[in-house]
Protein backbone atom coordinates (compact mmCIF):
# COMPACT_ATOMS: atom_id res chain seq x y z
CA UNK A 1 0.00 0.00 0.00
CA UNK A 2 1.48 3.38 -0.99
CA UNK A 3 2.27 6.18 1.39
CA UNK A 4 -0.44 8.27 -0.27
CA UNK A 5 -3.08 5.64 0.42
CA UNK A 6 -1.99 5.37 4.06
CA UNK A 7 -2.15 9.12 4.45
CA UNK A 8 -5.65 9.21 2.95
CA UNK A 9 -6.86 6.45 5.29
CA UNK A 10 -5.39 8.19 8.36
CA UNK A 11 -7.02 11.48 7.32
CA UNK A 12 -10.40 9.76 6.93
CA UNK A 13 -10.01 8.10 10.32
CA UNK A 14 -9.23 11.43 11.98
CA UNK A 15 -12.29 13.02 10.36
CA UNK A 16 -14.53 10.15 11.52
CA UNK A 17 -13.21 10.33 15.09
CA UNK A 18 -13.71 14.09 15.12
CA UNK A 19 -17.31 13.65 13.96
CA UNK A 20 -17.98 11.10 16.69
CA UNK A 21 -16.57 13.46 19.33
CA UNK A 22 -18.76 16.32 18.05
CA UNK A 23 -21.87 14.13 18.09
CA UNK A 24 -21.11 12.93 21.62
CA UNK A 25 -20.56 16.54 22.69
CA UNK A 26 -23.85 17.59 21.13
CA UNK A 27 -25.69 14.75 22.86
CA UNK A 28 -24.13 15.74 26.17
CA UNK A 29 -25.17 19.37 25.65
CA UNK A 30 -28.72 18.34 24.79
CA UNK A 31 -28.92 16.21 27.91
CA UNK A 32 -27.66 19.07 30.04
CA UNK A 33 -30.24 21.38 28.47
CA UNK A 34 -33.02 19.16 29.85
CA UNK A 35 -31.51 19.15 33.31
CA UNK A 36 -32.85 21.72 35.76
CA UNK A 37 -31.58 23.13 38.99
CA UNK A 38 -33.05 21.75 42.22
CA UNK A 39 -36.53 23.13 42.84
CA UNK A 40 -37.94 23.23 46.36
CA UNK A 41 -41.72 23.14 46.69
CA UNK A 42 -43.85 23.73 49.78
CA UNK A 43 -47.50 22.81 50.29
CA UNK A 44 -49.31 24.55 53.14
CA UNK A 45 -52.37 22.58 54.22
CA UNK A 46 -54.83 21.38 56.84
CA UNK A 47 -56.95 18.21 56.79
CA UNK A 48 -58.25 18.21 53.21
CA UNK A 49 -54.79 19.00 51.91
CA UNK A 50 -53.36 16.15 53.97
CA UNK A 51 -55.82 13.75 52.33
CA UNK A 52 -54.56 14.77 48.90
CA UNK A 53 -50.95 14.71 50.07
CA UNK A 54 -51.34 11.13 51.25
CA UNK A 55 -53.49 10.01 48.30
CA UNK A 56 -53.69 6.24 48.29
CA UNK A 57 -50.76 5.74 50.68
CA UNK A 58 -51.71 4.24 54.04
CA UNK A 59 -50.52 5.74 57.31
CA UNK A 60 -48.33 2.69 57.90
CA UNK A 61 -46.72 2.93 54.46
CA UNK A 62 -46.17 6.63 55.01
CA UNK A 63 -44.45 5.97 58.33
CA UNK A 64 -42.22 3.36 56.69
CA UNK A 65 -41.30 5.31 53.54
CA UNK A 66 -41.88 8.90 54.58
CA UNK A 67 -43.64 9.58 51.28
CA UNK A 68 -47.23 10.23 50.33
CA UNK A 69 -48.75 10.00 46.85
CA UNK A 70 -47.79 13.56 45.85
CA UNK A 71 -44.15 13.01 46.80
CA UNK A 72 -44.10 9.70 44.96
CA UNK A 73 -45.52 11.27 41.80
CA UNK A 74 -42.87 14.03 41.88
CA UNK A 75 -40.11 11.46 42.51
CA UNK A 76 -41.33 9.36 39.58
CA UNK A 77 -41.22 12.41 37.31
CA UNK A 78 -37.67 13.12 38.47
CA UNK A 79 -36.63 9.54 37.71
CA UNK A 80 -38.07 9.57 34.20
CA UNK A 81 -37.10 13.10 33.19
CA UNK A 82 -33.85 13.75 35.04
CA UNK A 83 -35.32 16.62 37.04
CA UNK A 84 -34.56 17.52 40.65
CA UNK A 85 -37.83 18.61 42.25
CA UNK A 86 -38.39 18.29 46.00
CA UNK A 87 -41.74 18.81 47.70
CA UNK A 88 -42.66 18.94 51.36
CA UNK A 89 -45.86 19.67 53.27
CA UNK A 90 -46.44 21.80 56.32
CA UNK A 91 -49.50 22.47 58.45
CA UNK A 92 -50.35 26.17 58.18
CA UNK A 93 -51.41 27.80 60.36
CA UNK A 94 -50.81 25.53 63.33
CA UNK A 95 -53.63 24.84 65.77
CA UNK A 96 -51.67 26.60 68.50
CA UNK A 97 -51.07 29.42 69.04
CA UNK A 98 -52.67 30.92 65.90
CA UNK A 99 -55.71 28.65 65.57
CA UNK A 100 -57.07 26.10 63.08
CA UNK A 101 -58.12 28.65 60.44
CA UNK A 102 -56.75 28.92 56.90
CA UNK A 103 -59.28 31.20 55.23
CA UNK A 104 -58.54 34.27 53.08
CA UNK A 105 -58.47 36.49 56.15
CA UNK A 106 -55.84 34.33 57.83
CA UNK A 107 -53.41 34.38 54.90
CA UNK A 108 -53.97 38.13 54.63
CA UNK A 109 -53.48 38.56 58.37
CA UNK A 110 -50.19 36.66 58.49
CA UNK A 111 -48.66 37.59 55.14
CA UNK A 112 -49.98 41.10 54.50
CA UNK A 113 -51.11 42.61 57.77
CA UNK A 114 -48.13 41.25 59.69
CA UNK A 115 -45.55 41.03 56.91
CA UNK A 116 -41.85 41.14 57.69
CA UNK A 117 -38.99 39.01 58.89
CA UNK A 118 -40.56 38.19 62.25
CA UNK A 119 -43.03 35.29 62.61
CA UNK A 120 -46.57 36.24 63.52
CA UNK A 121 -47.89 34.05 66.33
CA UNK A 122 -45.14 31.56 65.38
CA UNK A 123 -46.32 31.42 61.74
CA UNK A 124 -43.89 32.24 58.92
CA UNK A 125 -44.46 35.28 56.76
CA UNK A 126 -43.73 35.24 53.03
CA UNK A 127 -40.44 36.98 53.76
CA UNK A 128 -39.44 34.08 56.01
CA UNK A 129 -40.61 31.38 53.58
CA UNK A 130 -38.71 33.08 50.77
CA UNK A 131 -35.55 33.14 52.87
CA UNK A 132 -36.02 29.42 53.56
CA UNK A 133 -35.38 28.74 49.87
CA UNK A 134 -38.78 27.67 48.57
CA UNK A 135 -39.08 28.18 44.83
CA UNK A 136 -42.76 27.20 44.70
CA UNK A 137 -45.29 27.82 47.49
CA UNK A 138 -48.73 26.18 47.28
CA UNK A 139 -51.51 27.28 49.60
CA UNK A 140 -55.13 26.37 50.09
CA UNK A 141 -58.26 26.63 52.21
CA UNK A 142 -60.27 23.88 53.86
CA UNK A 143 -63.90 23.41 52.91
CA UNK A 144 -65.44 25.79 55.52
CA UNK A 145 -64.16 28.57 53.23
CA UNK A 146 -67.34 27.87 51.23
CA UNK A 147 -69.60 28.84 54.13
CA UNK A 148 -69.95 32.31 52.62
CA UNK A 149 -72.55 34.64 54.08
CA UNK A 150 -74.11 37.75 52.52
CA UNK A 151 -72.00 40.87 52.26
CA UNK A 152 -72.54 43.45 54.99
CA UNK A 153 -72.99 47.12 54.15
CA UNK A 154 -69.26 47.71 54.51
CA UNK A 155 -66.66 45.09 53.51
CA UNK A 156 -63.04 45.11 54.65
CA UNK A 157 -59.90 43.05 54.26
CA UNK A 158 -59.37 43.51 57.98
CA UNK A 159 -62.32 41.30 58.88
CA UNK A 160 -62.55 37.53 59.48
CA UNK A 161 -66.23 37.56 58.53
CA UNK A 162 -66.74 35.09 55.68
CA UNK A 163 -68.29 36.96 52.78
CA UNK A 164 -67.34 37.41 49.14
CA UNK A 165 -66.67 41.13 49.55
CA UNK A 166 -64.10 40.56 52.28
CA UNK A 167 -62.62 37.59 50.43
CA UNK A 168 -62.07 39.65 47.29
CA UNK A 169 -60.29 42.45 49.13
CA UNK A 170 -58.09 39.89 50.92
CA UNK A 171 -57.28 38.11 47.65
CA UNK A 172 -56.43 41.36 45.90
CA UNK A 173 -54.03 42.28 48.71
CA UNK A 174 -52.52 38.78 48.68
CA UNK A 175 -51.92 38.97 44.94
CA UNK A 176 -50.10 42.26 45.36
CA UNK A 177 -48.03 40.74 48.16
CA UNK A 178 -47.10 37.58 46.23
CA UNK A 179 -45.99 39.66 43.27
CA UNK A 180 -43.35 41.21 45.53
CA UNK A 181 -41.55 37.85 45.31
CA UNK A 182 -41.05 37.46 41.54
CA UNK A 183 -38.53 34.65 41.96
CA UNK A 184 -41.10 32.52 43.79
CA UNK A 185 -43.99 30.83 42.02
CA UNK A 186 -47.27 30.49 43.89
CA UNK A 187 -49.95 27.89 43.27
CA UNK A 188 -53.30 28.68 44.88
CA UNK A 189 -55.91 25.94 45.19
CA UNK A 190 -59.46 27.01 44.47
CA UNK A 191 -61.36 26.20 47.61
CA UNK A 192 -62.35 22.77 48.77
CA UNK A 193 -66.08 22.36 48.15
CA UNK A 194 -68.75 21.40 50.66
CA UNK A 195 -70.92 18.29 50.65
CA UNK A 196 -74.56 18.49 49.64
CA UNK A 197 -76.82 19.95 52.30
CA UNK A 198 -80.11 21.82 51.84
CA UNK A 199 -79.12 24.23 54.61
CA UNK A 200 -75.87 25.09 52.81
CA UNK A 201 -77.29 25.84 49.35
CA UNK A 202 -77.03 29.63 49.69
CA UNK A 203 -73.46 29.30 50.96
CA UNK A 204 -72.56 26.98 48.09
CA UNK A 205 -73.99 29.35 45.48
CA UNK A 206 -71.94 32.24 46.83
CA UNK A 207 -68.85 30.01 46.87
CA UNK A 208 -69.36 29.04 43.23
CA UNK A 209 -69.60 32.72 42.27
CA UNK A 210 -66.51 33.62 44.29
CA UNK A 211 -64.29 30.92 42.80
CA UNK A 212 -65.54 31.82 39.33
CA UNK A 213 -64.27 35.33 40.07
CA UNK A 214 -60.94 33.87 41.23
CA UNK A 215 -60.56 31.93 37.97
CA UNK A 216 -61.81 34.54 35.53
CA UNK A 217 -60.80 37.87 37.07
CA UNK A 218 -58.35 37.53 39.93
CA UNK A 219 -55.99 35.14 38.18
CA UNK A 220 -53.99 36.87 35.44
CA UNK A 221 -51.51 35.39 32.96
CA UNK A 222 -47.90 36.45 32.87
CA UNK A 223 -47.21 36.76 36.59
CA UNK A 224 -45.86 34.37 39.22
CA UNK A 225 -49.27 33.24 40.52
CA UNK A 226 -51.12 30.17 39.24
CA UNK A 227 -54.23 28.22 40.16
CA UNK A 228 -54.94 24.57 40.72
CA UNK A 229 -58.70 24.21 40.25
CA UNK A 230 -59.45 21.84 43.08
CA UNK A 231 -63.00 23.20 43.35
CA UNK A 232 -63.76 22.10 39.78
CA UNK A 233 -62.34 18.64 40.40
CA UNK A 234 -64.52 18.13 43.47
CA UNK A 235 -67.74 19.58 42.03
CA UNK A 236 -67.34 18.84 38.29
CA UNK A 237 -69.26 22.05 37.65
CA UNK A 238 -72.06 21.31 40.08
CA UNK A 239 -72.97 23.24 43.20
CA UNK A 240 -71.71 20.77 45.80
CA UNK A 241 -68.89 18.29 46.10
CA UNK A 242 -69.82 15.16 44.17
CA UNK A 243 -71.23 12.59 46.58
CA UNK A 244 -69.02 9.81 45.21
CA UNK A 245 -65.96 11.86 46.21
CA UNK A 246 -67.05 12.39 49.82
CA UNK A 247 -65.51 10.29 52.57
CA UNK A 248 -69.10 9.49 53.55
CA UNK A 249 -72.45 11.16 52.79
CA UNK A 250 -72.44 14.69 54.18
CA UNK A 251 -68.70 14.62 54.95
CA UNK A 252 -66.82 17.26 52.96
CA UNK A 253 -63.47 15.51 53.31
CA UNK A 254 -62.46 13.64 50.13
CA UNK A 255 -62.32 9.86 50.15
CA UNK A 256 -59.22 7.83 49.32
CA UNK A 257 -60.22 7.12 45.73
CA UNK A 258 -60.64 10.79 44.90
CA UNK A 259 -57.53 11.72 46.90
CA UNK A 260 -55.44 9.26 44.87
CA UNK A 261 -56.59 10.84 41.61
CA UNK A 262 -56.20 14.39 42.92
CA UNK A 263 -52.66 13.71 44.19
CA UNK A 264 -51.53 12.84 40.66
CA UNK A 265 -53.27 15.87 39.18
CA UNK A 266 -51.78 18.21 41.77
CA UNK A 267 -48.28 16.85 41.14
CA UNK A 268 -48.82 17.32 37.41
CA UNK A 269 -49.98 20.90 37.93
CA UNK A 270 -46.92 21.68 40.03
CA UNK A 271 -44.66 20.28 37.32
CA UNK A 272 -46.45 22.28 34.62
CA UNK A 273 -45.90 25.48 36.60
CA UNK A 274 -42.23 24.72 37.28
CA UNK A 275 -41.54 23.92 33.63
CA UNK A 276 -43.19 27.05 32.22
CA UNK A 277 -46.56 25.64 31.16
CA UNK A 278 -48.55 27.19 33.98
CA UNK A 279 -50.48 29.67 31.84
CA UNK A 280 -51.37 27.26 29.03
CA UNK A 281 -51.78 23.84 30.66
CA UNK A 282 -55.17 22.86 32.14
CA UNK A 283 -55.49 24.38 35.62
CA UNK A 284 -56.94 21.12 36.94
CA UNK A 285 -53.78 19.23 36.02
CA UNK A 286 -55.78 17.04 33.66
CA UNK A 287 -54.40 16.10 30.25
CA UNK A 288 -56.17 17.44 27.20
CA UNK A 289 -56.23 15.29 24.08
CA UNK A 290 -53.03 15.77 22.13
CA UNK A 291 -51.07 17.19 25.07
CA UNK A 292 -47.85 15.32 25.65
CA UNK A 293 -46.77 14.97 29.27
CA UNK A 294 -43.07 14.78 28.39
CA UNK A 295 -43.21 17.97 26.32
CA UNK A 296 -40.97 20.45 28.13
CA UNK A 297 -41.16 23.17 25.50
Amino acid sequence: MSKGTWALMITCLIVCLSSIIVVMSDCSSASEAHMTKPVNILLLHHSTGKNIWMGSVSKLAHRLTGRGSVERAIAEWNSINGTDYHIQARVFPQKEPYGWRNYPYDYWNIWVNNAGNTPFMEEPTLEILSDQGFDVICWKHCYPVCHIDEDPAIVSADSPYKCAGNYKLQYIALKEKMRQFPNTKFIVWTGAAIANSPKAEAHARRAAIFFKWVREEWDEPGDNIFLWDFYQLETEGELFMKEQYCREPGNSHPNKEFSKKAAQLFARRVIDVIEGRGDRAPITGEIHEGQLRDDKN
